[in-house]
């Protein structure tokens, strides 16, 4: 994100703040560099906390807030935010401004919703696929490789295709394939009937592919991803869940969208 100008930024901060309702004012903190800036007032909440909504917006699939994203909230009101979300410069005045009370997500880590993965790559993904199965295995997922075995030249749909078979049969619970982008695995394995392959190139996105798509196959780019990008980006995959209605009767309409074409 380019350096915002002090001047234009004291500018629109003033212009900000006359149209936001009038508040107490408090101490804030605010950070020198526009790129990193972090609002004060941040509450944690636990798996146990009460049932009722604790939230009034939930924008926790998001790796970065904007003011867009806070618009039309109250003062006082209860955002949810994902772990290591960052907040633009005039984000970060708003919240403050409003006093709005931010609520992490509770992170997933180490609380796995699958138990088996079948795991492939071509020749551009074999090494990032060998080092990802180990990391599987060590977080006790049992794991069946697919290939390839080695850096020679491969298609990249035939891997796929394997892969995204052994998901839609059901002999394992997901799929993780890995190629030069992420991009062609994840067109040949939606051709695979009962699966749902989404690239993911950031935890945000593996998240939001599960908990709202009902994604059961993730597609890695080795060019675009490095390992420990991967790791934290599969163990979000492997750790979240579709669990809301609204989300599992659209998911439905796919695949009765699939269904007519199968006939």
């Amino acid at each position: 994100m380019a350096t915002i100008d002090p001047e234009m930024r004291d500018r629109v901060k003033a212009l900000v703040r006359q149209v936001l309702e009038s508040v107490p004012q408090d101490e804030r903190t605010h950070s020198e560099n526009a790129d990193q800036v972090y609002p004060t007032h941040v509450l944690v909440r636990s798996m146990a906390a009460s049932r009722e909504r604790e939230y009034d917006r939930d924008e926790s699939s998001k790796s970065l807030i904007t003011e867009d994203d806070l618009r039309g909230l109250e003062t006082g009101a209860r955002l949810r935010i994902s772990e290591g979300v960052r907040f633009t410069a005039l984000a970060n005045d708003i919240v403050n401004d409003k006093q709005i009370i931010l609520i992490k997500k509770e992170g997933r880590e180490s609380k796995l919703k699958v138990s088996s993965a079948a795991i492939g790559a071509d020749h551009g993904g074999f090494q990032l696929k060998e080092k990802l199965s180990a990391f599987l295995s060590d977080l006790g997922v049992r794991v069946r490789d697919f290939g390839t075995d080695s850096e020679d030249a491969v298609d990249y749909p035939d891997i796929a295709h394997a892969v995204a078979s052994a998901v839609g049969s059901g002999h394992v619970d997901v799929g993780i394939i890995v190629d030069g982008a992420g991009i062609g695995s994840a067109i040949a394995a939606n051709k695979v009937p009962g699966v749902r392959a989404a690239a993911c190139y950031s935890e945000a996105l593996a998240s939001n592919s599960r908990e709202h798509n009902g994604a059961n196959v993730i597609t890695l780019g080795s060019g675009q991803t490095s390992f420990e990008d991967a790791k934290t980006i599969l163990t979000r995959f492997l750790s979240t869940e579709i669990s809301e209605e609204r989300h599992k009767r659209r998911v439905a309409k796919i695949t009765d969208i699939d269904r007519q074409y199968r006939r």
